[in-house]
């Protein structure tokens, strides 16, 4: 074999070599795709992740809210109940007090009646103060302008000294627990006067 030839032979790349270049430059080629797929394939597993946060965020608010809202509503009704809970006793022990206020109105004064009149003016005295240790005041109405969340008109009737609609008389009183009314008061309430007739003026 001559020189020449040989030098020829040694230029010309071997079939493996040309797939050995081929090959490499695929995989460079591929690389960067590869590469792209799997930041986009991150991205979209970060932004899923991203709203599930977000949205277990939102329900952990939600719940926290309606647990504060529970908790103040448990106190609220729990205060209701410490306040009120003596209602049903009061409302009962309220006869008591109107008897014992009649049996003062209508008892006279003798010295058989008198020692009778203390024992009873004694005994009001002390439910009285036990009721209002509870919160529980009687209304006053009495000259006072009649108010319809207050007081039960069952009468009425003309009073030339008294304006409209003012409380002349209490049948029955009314008693409040704390902010809660558990009575109104029974009570008369004035009238205005009716126009007298002009031909009667004439007439007297």
């Amino acid at each position: 074999m001559s020189p020449k030839k040989k030098l020829k032979s040694d230029a010309k790349p071997s079939a493996e070599e040309h797939e050995e270049k081929i090959a490499d430059e695929d995989s460079k080629v591929k690389e960067p795709v590869e590469e792209k797929d799997q930041a986009d394939d991150l991205e979209a597993r970060l932004e899923t992740a991203q709203k599930k946060a977000n949205k277990n965020y939102d329900s952990f608010l939600r719940v926290s809210a309606e647990f504060e809202n529970y908790k103040k509503r448990s106190t609220r009704e729990m205060n209701d109940f410490r306040k009120f809970a003596n209602e049903s006793l009061v409302k009962d022990l309220l006869p008591v007090v109107d008897n014992l206020e009649r049996a003062l109105d209508s008892s006279g004064s003798n010295e058989k009646t008198d020692s009778i009149t203390e024992g009873i003016e004694l005994t009001l005295k002390e439910i009285l103060n036990m009721l209002d240790r509870f919160g529980v005041k009687p209304i006053e109405a009495l000259g006072k302008n009649f108010d319809p969340c207050f007081h039960q008109a069952v009468l009425q009737e003309e009073a030339g000294d008294q304006t409209e609609n003012t409380v002349l008389k209490e049948f029955q009183k009314g008693y409040m627990l704390h902010d809660r009314l558990i009575r109104p008061s029974m009570v008369v309430v004035s009238k205005a006067q009716a126009p007298e007739c002009e031909l009667e003026k004439n007439n007297a």
